[in-house]
């Protein structure tokens, strides 16, 4: 799938602006109370070590595929034809 890069800088943004403190001020990386529950969860690898990334489990990275084809998958419009045109 193609993705919307408008929409994925949107939802960035999004989530900077969530996790911001100090009337603006946010880290580069996600915190780590939300790091720690998709490890609980089973989505990633722990989170708690030196190392500066993660590894999504397999779960992980098909429902994190599912959840950025629906957010920011480039639609293409179908044409339905509707019983009274036929």
């Amino acid at each position: 799938m193609e993705y919307d890069d408008k929409l994925i800088e949107e939802a960035v943004l999004a989530l900077l602006a969530t996790f911001s403190f100090d009337n603006g001020n946010a880290w580069k990386g996600f915190d780590f109370e939300t790091m720690n529950r998709l490890h609980e969860h089973g989505f990633i690898s722990n989170p708690v070590n030196k190392n500066k990334s993660i590894w999504l489990t397999a779960e992980g990275l098909e429902r994190g595929r599912q959840i950025a084809d629906q957010l920011f998958g480039k639609r293409t419009q179908v044409e339905h034809v509707s019983d009274s045109d036929t």
